[in-house]
């Protein structure tokens, strides 16, 4: 190709990634379902925007480098002290029971549907085990679902990935090497895959936790430091065995997460967006490998083998793992109607079916469209019916606002009885003893621990904050709090404002949302609540009573809306507002 040509080819990849997760945005639609079919019609109709042409040989090392960043963040979003017992065990047995018996069942379904060869069907049957963070999380991200399903189907995603990625490579070097009963070959195999990627896995955490810790190289430096330590590693674990670099991924991603002194920030912006940016680069580039006269002979096949693993294989294995556990119906109904195909399928089949074709495998040329059909059927079918199903089965989290009210002066605390009066979960933290007591005393609940910590949820059950008021009366603390807390968590923070005489250092300079005019401060909050001013709630019908200010609106939603100093939300007919009598 001409460096014209890799210009054009480079560039479309990147437009049509960030293009198709911007429509897919607007369209409220996961953005996988875009992101395929853009990928297989820019491939069909310019030979530009073509992998293969564009990276040569590099393109397998890439994808595989790019899925061990993917798995990395997904490792630091699993929290441990949340991995509870029948969490563990579901997650298990959706590994161990749910791998081979979706592995068998699709090789079973494939073998008369595409009628390919039993080795083709048993390497299809191994690529399509996997399910991955890169659709999961989206498509979680999209249905909101109850924050245990989310636990258990992330750690299922995070885990299954690497394992099947070693999997898929197991079988592809029995079917070339042609052994037949090597079983105790195959088994040691696999165990020492695992053995190298646990080993790098252990030895890049060490390194990676070392080097933050020591260094403390801040947050952007922080990031390019993970990255190239988790690239670094994946690549020499594949050098010493295929995939094993992405069960190091996912361990390192899990220590960094859980260990203490690596000091990552629950929220990493810029690593979000790379992220956020390869899983784009990536469906866009290997769905762009499948042409369209692949795929005329293998839809309606293939769609039979996903029904087959849809409607049964994926009930039952989940019906089975939730055995004798805790979760409810509506979650076990919902664990069942989550199994969608992503990246690592696709990028397996991608790296193994062409030598499968050169090696004369019968039916080896079905396995990639095959496999694309599997991802963008599940991940189209899930995508547009996960919603309703969560909200028929009552397992979507609730839209109410679940705000995290920071401070424990009177009015502070009476704002709080107020919020739950208009009908939300409201959680409180104060720093002083005494504040503490007045707050379990009204029955709000407390928060424990430090402020960062329950802001974070880290270290207790506070789950599903939507925004943190920053309500006490020390301006500078306000002010650093919420310089913070907008870099680690996902809801909105607010402030109290400084008096324009504020004596404070930072203050009256840091930027963030103010809560409030320029009148209603900290001080002038509290004198006023101490000359008899109560915060009360008004259910909107009419105009709000004269001689009360309108501190915040809860919409019939559960929304909240609080008054800043930039805007002043509208009341509509069945809100509840919150006030300040005179």
């Amino acid at each position: 190709m001409t460096s014209d040509q890799v210009f054009v080819g480079l560039g479309l990849i990147v437009v049509l990634a960030v293009g198709s997760q911007v429509v897919a945005s607007r369209l409220g639609i996961p953005a996988l379902i875009v992101l395929l079919p853009a990928g297989c019609i820019a491939g069909a109709l310019t030979s530009d925007v073509n992998p293969g042409l564009l990276l040569g040989d590099t393109f397998s090392p890439l994808v595989s480098l790019a899925v061990a960043v993917i798995l990395y963040d997904a490792g630091l979003g699993l929290d441990l002290k949340r991995f509870r017992a029948h969490t563990r065990r579901v997650v298990a047995r959706l590994i161990w029971l749910g791998v081979p018996l979706t592995g068998i069942s699709a090789a079973l379904a494939g073998l008369p549907l595409l009628g390919i060869s039993r080795s083709a069907a048993i390497m299809l049957g191994a690529i399509v085990v996997v399910s991955g963070p890169t659709v999961v999380g989206p498509l979680l991200d999209f249905v909101r679902p109850t924050e245990r399903l989310r636990r258990i189907l992330l750690w299922e995603g995070s885990l299954i990935d690497p394992l099947g990625g070693i999997l898929g490579a197991l079988v592809f070097h029995g079917i070339v090497a042609g052994e037949r009963g090597a079983f105790a070959s195959q088994a040691g195999y696999f165990a020492v895959s695992v053995g190298v990627g646990v080993a790098g896995g252990v030895a890049g955490s060490a390194l990676l936790i070392l080097a933050l810790r020591t260094l403390r190289p801040g947050e952007v430096l922080g990031t390019t430091v993970q990255l190239a330590a988790v690239v670094g590693v994946a690549a020499a674990c594949d050098v010493a065995r295929d995939d094993t670099g992405l069960i190091a991924a996912v361990l390192m991603g899990l220590a960094v997460a859980n260990l203490r002194g690596a000091d990552v920030p629950a929220r990493r912006p810029f690593f979000e967006t790379l992220v956020n940016l390869v899983i784009g680069l990536l469906f866009i580039s290997v769905s762009a490998t499948v042409s369209p006269g692949s795929l005329r002979h293998v839809v309606l096949p293939t769609l039979g083998l996903v029904a087959v693993l849809v409607l049964v294989t994926r009930p039952l294995v989940a019906a089975t793992a939730s055995l004798r556990t805790d979760l409810t119906f509506g979650e076990r109904g919902f664990l069942g109607w989550m199994a969608p195909r992503g990246i690592v399928a696709a990028a397996t089949a991608s790296t193994f079916s062409a030598t499968l074709v050169e090696k004369g495998i019968g039916g080896a040329s079905t396995i990639l469209p095959a496999t694309f059909v599997v991802i963008v059927a599940t991940v189209t079918l899930y995508g547009l019916t996960a919603k309703p199903a969560a909200r028929r089965l009552g397992v979507m989290r609730s839209a109410r606002s679940r705000p995290l009210l920071v401070g424990g002066d009177p009015w502070v605390i009476d704002l709080g009885r107020a919020l739950r009066e208009a009908g939300l979960d409201v959680v409180m933290w104060a720093g002083h003893e005494v504040q503490r007591e007045r707050i379990r005393a009204t029955g709000l609940e407390l928060a424990p621990g430090r402020l960062f910590a329950a802001a974070t949820g880290a270290g207790a059950e506070l789950e599903g904050l939507t925004g943190v008021l920053l309500l006490t009366d020390e301006n500078d603390f306000n002010a650093l709090a919420s310089t913070n807390l907008e870099a680690t968590i996902e809801g909105s923070v607010y402030r109290l404002g400084p008096s324009t005489d504020s004596p404070g250092v930072i203050a009256p300079y840091t930027a963030g949302q103010i809560l409030f005019d320029t009148v209603l401060t900290g001080p002038e909050l509290a004198r006023r609540y101490d000359r008899g001013a109560r915060v009360v709630t008004h259910r909107i019908d009419g105009p709000i009573p004269a001689g009360h200010q309108m501190l915040f609106l809860v919409r019939g939603d559960g929304a909240l809306l609080p008054v800043t100093r930039t805007t002043i939300p509208t009341p509509r007919s069945g809100d509840v507002a919150v006030l300040l009598s005179a």
